[in-house]
């Protein structure tokens, strides 16, 4: 059967005795490039080498060079071939394809294992004393911010022109200062690494620009959490855990579940406020401040080895996957109101609820009574014990309107709250079958009022008048001008 041996290769030096011996034993040797200077490693061996530097130059996108290298080596007749290729690797695209294509064609691959730039520059970096000695590093070939912590010290390979820099001074920026140093391993024409210590705004400056595609940049010092100009997640989870440390803040560490559970109720409020008020600066800080009643509630259990944060994500991711499975799994639904219906189904599956009684004991009898009465409906709604309409509900409440005049009328004060109650229970039904939630419909109602009677205040007393000496029906009058006016 056909081989194609992979043959990676760097600096000199690193190339091991294993690829010496596949570079010597090829029948067929395709070479990714003559043009770098490392590739004289390869050509010393093997003068008779093919480079591949034409279809570099006629190919517009990687994709069709990725295409037009595999081409070339599965066409080869030989039956032990074999590609060099710069770096660790052939890359995850150019790989993938490789494997498939032998699959396809009925031959093997076989991927030797070499080092790449950034062992070659940190080695460099140390030896010219650049960087002090160090083994923890995180060996990068591509840069996604959303994986990046800046607890680390980090290498970042291949740092091919002043795109790749520019796009990686940004990402860099979001968590350091401009002049933040960073050691930038430049490869010269006789492959040796020289060390430029530079500021991070410069990376993608002409001069620094890199030429033969093996510069590599060193960020070893781990900035303190005063010098970041950005944080992430695990920022905020370092600060908690400092706070509640010996030699932290005594009142952060005398926290606990009960003593914080205030807190949380308040910044939960305080993120729907600035919801409610469309303000986005103030909505992007309150999440911040209810995001910290999270982490503080997940770092006290951390300390007892109860649970921790990781536990807690893992928790909400495994639910979120289980409760979508029309998104990862193979359910179809036709609209929302389905997903609805699917989510309740899953939740009372999840939860062991056998009976819709079952569902209803675990709404919290915490919640503010509006939303209560709404979850508990919208259970019973969820197995078909609902008003036809919101207008059938809504005879319901006059129906209800009249039992609390009877209990007015003739009842105890005892009937008369029990009345009252079946009243706004109703006016929750006529709420929700009109998708109006009740909780929010109150607040704008009591911030109508109390804006309408700011301003029929500040009528009277202009008009030299207070309301205390006032009959009803007067105000009544300014009351009707100023939502006339409104």
């Amino acid at each position: 059967m056909k081989k194609l041996t992979v043959i990676p290769f760097s600096l000199p030096g690193l190339l091991s005795e294993e690829a010496r011996a596949a570079l010597e034993g090829a029948e067929a040797l395709y070479l990714q490039t003559a043009e770098h200077p490392c590739s004289r490693t390869v050509l010393d061996i093997r003068p008779d080498a093919v480079p591949l530097d034409a279809l570099y130059n006629e190919s517009p996108f990687f994709e069709d060079l990725n295409d037009s290298i595999v081409k070339a080596l599965v066409s080869d007749p030989h039956e032990e071939a074999a590609f060099a290729v710069l770096g660790r690797g052939p890359g995850e695209e150019l790989g993938r394809k490789l494997f498939e294509a032998a699959d396809e064609n009925g031959f093997t691959v076989e991927l030797l294992p070499g080092a790449g730039f950034a062992e070659a520059a940190v080695a460099a970096a140390q030896s010219l004393g650049a960087v002090p000695y160090f083994t923890d590093r995180d060996l990068r070939t591509c840069f996604d911010i959303r994986l990046f912590s800046a607890r680390h010290p980090l290498v970042v390979e291949e740092v091919n022109d002043r795109l790749i820099a520019g796009e990686l001074k940004l990402a860099l920026g979001e968590f350091y200062p401009d002049a933040f140093p960073v050691v930038l391993m430049k490869l010269d024409e006789n492959c040796r690494y020289r060390a430029h210590t530079i500021g991070l705004s410069s990376l993608d400056h002409p001069e620094n620009a890199g030429l033969f595609g093996a510069d590599t940049v060193l960020i070893l010092r781990v900035p303190e959490l005063t010098e970041r100009t950005r944080y992430g997640f695990d920022e905020l989870m370092e600060v908690m855990r400092r706070l509640r440390a010996p030699g932290g803040c005594p009142w952060d560490a005398e926290q606990t579940h009960e003593s914080l559970r205030s807190s949380l109720i308040e910044e939960s409020y305080e993120v729907l406020d600035a919801i409610d008020r469309n303000d986005l600066t103030a909505l992007e800080e309150e999440l911040g401040d209810l995001l910290l009643q999270v982490v503080f509630h997940a770092v006290i259990e951390e300390e007892c080895s109860e649970f921790s944060m990781r536990d807690v994500i893992t928790g909400i991711v495994a639910k979120l996957i289980y409760r979508h499975p029309h998104v990862f799994g193979t359910v179809h639904v036709a609209d929302s109101d389905e997903v609805l219906v699917n989510w309740e189904n899953l939740k009372q599956k999840e939860k062991h609820q056998q009976t819709v009684a079952d569902a209803m004991a675990a709404v919290p009898a915490s919640f503010p009574a509006l939303m209560r009465s709404y979850k508990l409906q919208k259970k019973a709604a969820h197995v078909g014990f609902d008003w036809k309409n919101a207008f059938e509900a809504l005879d319901k409440v006059g129906e209800e309107a009249n039992e609390v005049l009877r209990a007015m009328t003739d009842g105890t004060p005892e009937a008369v709250t029990e009345e009252i109650g079946d009243l706004l229970f109703s006016v929750v039904n006529v709420a929700r079958l009109n998708k109006v939630d009740p909780e929010l419909a109150l607040r704008a109602g009591a911030d109508k009022f109390m804006r309408r009677f700011t301003e029929m205040e500040r009528r009277i007393l202009k008009d030299g008048r207070q309301l205390k000496d006032m009959e009803l029906a007067e105000m009544d009058e300014y009351w009707d001008k100023v939502k006339s006016d409104e």
